[in-house]
């Protein structure tokens, strides 16, 4: 229901940097639904309000009162100062976090035999669905539990124990889950690989990790086509070994032969594991689990024992290592799940699109359901196989009431039209979640009246890979929502938006958007690098964790997340650096420089445009721009193919040398104002660079 005028909240700050909450007049703001707002875990402002409060100000009361319904071999520390210990300050010496130390637990006991043990055996954990409507099938609590301990023990009978990095690259399968809370249940690192990701991108990280052991499957069907993640990550051991890391034990799902397919897919699926497979090294899923114990001990884990890693994209072209540890990731992924989406395990179905490759698919499609006893769907698919109303489709057959998935998505659905619901009963949807990149509010608007028929409420979630979970979003029975905005802090989160010199904007303004503590589940380093760590998040704003993020506060106190500030660029929900795609581009023989820039897109947000200045006597020609093309695609991913690649003979630079991406992008954007290009070393280079842009929009 829309409300024009709403009592709400603004978030000026105080001496302790608590937010103080006063009533202001609103336009076009959503209310929660009734029917939301009823069931809510927090319902209504006063109750986040008072929640927020504590969570901040004491947070060894607030998160030591959701810790008690999990599971600690050894107990809480219950002082403060024991609690949550940290250091966001570089000038004040390394930069340290650590909750709750001195506990034990194991996220995996909790996720499983918890739920078990409290007569949750034979709840559905997940209903699995696949790229083909006719592959389908379900997993219990009870029957989940014994697939981790069987794998567990396969595990360690192949050597693997506590601390060590297990590489994985899979599909959106159950054996995926249960892989990774197998790592979790030993004390192995799990590092998930998404399976979009090419030979190249998965050695580079199986190297950086020291992964010794990984886990895949023979190949996924993604709409039509399949992929052979088998042959992908062959190549990619042998790439790893070549760097002096080899992988001793390949565990591969046998995949294809279980779903729907074409008989010469098959045929070539078995020629590809003939030539690549190895019997010293490669050994089948169902070998290993056929005769392993459906018993199985778990690991206890120190509270701030390494829980998984996951690689983000960094600045310098050299993707990071996010880890994060196990007591402070479990309390954050459990609680943001159940007040984000507002989950209520008696009777809700949820379902998250995204892939368990990302870490919305760590936090909300694997930990954060779990912890919650949550039934979940398990999609293979895409939204868009074998037609655009899939989505419709599972949401009325599953009868889901949470959904989360990306703006991207939601603005490509958007195009076929409004009527497509309308064979499908979606009453059954509460809460619409959006994840990824800010939405748009021409798609948050259709988002809310087509698909939740204007009965749900949108949670707009803003967090990062390093966040470990929501840290600024809507609540569902609490918050009134601006369509666009991610509104307000979830609990324990203090933002600040910073000036370019690191003043606090207090009221209204737009900035840097940082955070002044710790949440328990924010990273702890970067895996084998801290330095970099501390380079990247603290050193810009001492005192402060920088998102590299700029945000504005409107005057209602609402939160805006405006995108990037440095130079990396996110296309259909895939954060990239620009350094990342710039170093492929000049490993060409012909291509001297290059420089990347975003573009918006209106179903991707943003897409690449690339300008590569050629070395002498070398041809701009279609087949050399097909080739870069491909060069991306092989060795970043296809998701990561520029839209426009634009001869550049010379790039906008300051005087000492520095590319003017600024310049650039307002090129690529047809953008006249080039704001001030007092400093460029040669200014004539911009005229060129515009006629080569218009060259080649007319021959599109």
């Amino acid at each position: 229901m829309q409300s024009r005028m709403g009592a709400i909240l603004c978030n000026l700050c105080n001496e302790e940097n608590i937010f103080i909450f006063i009533a202001v007049a609103m336009s076009d703001v959503y209310s929660p639904p009734e029917r939301v707002a009823v069931e809510s875990h927090c319902r209504g402002m006063e109750t986040y309000k008072a929640m927020y409060k504590e969570s901040v100000e004491e947070p060894h009361k607030f998160w030591g009162r959701i810790a008690e319904q999990f599971f600690w071999k050894k107990p809480l520390p219950t002082d403060l100062n024991d609690f949550m210990k940290y250091n966001f300050n570089v000038t004040e010496g390394p930069i340290k976090i650590e909750w709750m130390s001195g506990a034990q637990t194991n996220i995996c006991y909790n996720a499983l035999d918890r739920n078990v043990e409290n007569g949750l055996g034979d709840r559905v954990a997940f209903y699995w669905v696949g790229n083909n409507p006719e592959d389908k099938g379900q997993i219990t609590y009870s029957e989940l539990l014994a697939d981790v301990c069987k794998f567990s023990n396969a595990l360690e009978n192949i050597g693997v124990k506590k601390g060590d990095r297990v590489a994985i690259y899979m599909p959106m399968i159950t054996e995926l889950v249960v892989a990774m809370l197998a790592c979790a249940r030993i004390g192995a690192v799990h590092s998930i690989v998404f399976g979009g990701y090419s030979a190249d991108s998965l050695a580079t990280r199986i190297c950086d990790a020291g992964a010794k052991i990984l886990i895949s499957a023979d190949g996924v069907y993604r709409g039509t086509k399949m992929i052979k993640l088998l042959e992908i990550a062959v190549s990619a051991m042998e790439k790893s070994a070549e760097q002096g890391q080899e992988v001793t034990h390949h565990v591969c799902v046998s995949h294809i032969p279980r779903i729907t397919g074409s008989d010469a897919e098959q045929q070539k699926n078995e020629e590809t594991i003939a030539r690549v497979w190895n019997d010293k090294r490669d050994l089948w899923w169902h070998e290993v689990m056929r005769d392993s114990s459906t018993e199985h001990e778990c690991a206890w884990m120190d509270a701030e024992d390494p829980l998984f890693m996951l690689y983000t994209s960094g600045s310098t072209g050299k993707p990071k290592g996010v880890l994060h540890s196990t007591a402070g990731y479990l309390l954050y992924a459990a609680t943001t799940f159940k007040y984000s989406f507002d989950h209520q395990p008696a009777n809700d179905v949820y379902w998250c699109t995204a892939d368990i490759g990302w870490i919305t698919g760590h936090s909300y499609v694997t930990y954060g359901p779990l912890l919650n006893a949550a039934t979940s769907v398990l999609f293979e698919g895409t939204p868009f196989h074998p037609t655009h109303k899939r989505c419709w489709e599972i949401v009325n057959e599953y009868r889901v009431s949470k959904f989360y998935t990306a703006p991207t998505a939601i603005r490509a659905l958007m195009k076929f039209g409004d009527d497509q619901t309308k064979d499908y009963d979606l009453s059954c949807l509460k809460v619409l979640g959006t994840v990824g990149e800010p939405i748009n509010p021409e798609a948050w608007q259709w988002y809310h009246k087509i698909v939740g028929n204007s009965q749900c409420s949108i949670s707009d979630t803003y967090w990062q890979t390093e966040t470990g979970g929501h840290i600024i979003t809507p609540l569902p029975g609490a918050t009134p929502t601006k369509p666009g905005s991610a509104c307000f802090p979830f609990f324990g989160v203090v933002p600040e938006i910073l000036d370019e010199e690191g003043k606090v904007i207090e009221g209204e303004g737009e900035g840097y958007i940082v955070f002044k503590q710790p949440w328990p589940g924010i990273m702890r380093t970067v895996y084998g690098d801290h330095d970099r760590f501390e380079k990247t998040y603290f050193s810009k704003f001492p005192g402060y964790y920088m998102s590299g993020d700029g945000a504005k506060r409107d005057k209602d106190g609402y939160i805006w997340i405006t995108g990037r500030i440095d130079d990396m660029l996110n296309c259909s929900g895939h954060l990239m650096s620009t350094a990342q795609i710039e170093s492929v581009l000049v490993e060409h023989p012909d291509v001297a420089e290059s420089a990347v820039v975003p573009i918006p897109h209106n179903i991707k947000g943003e897409a690449l445009y690339c300008f590569v200045t050629l070395n002498q006597n070398a041809e701009f020609t279609q087949e050399l721009v097909t080739k870069l093309r491909n060069m991306i695609r092989e060795k970043i991913a296809p998701f990561a193919s520029p839209d426009f690649i634009q001869e550049a003979p010379g790039l906008p630079k300051t005087r000492s040398g520095k590319i003017m991406r600024r310049v650039l992008k307002k090129i690529a954007n047809d953008d006249k104002d080039l704001g001030d290009i007092s400093t460029m070393a040669d200014s004539s280079v911009v005229d060129v660079l515009v006629e080569k842009r218009r060259e080649m929009m007319e021959k599109k």
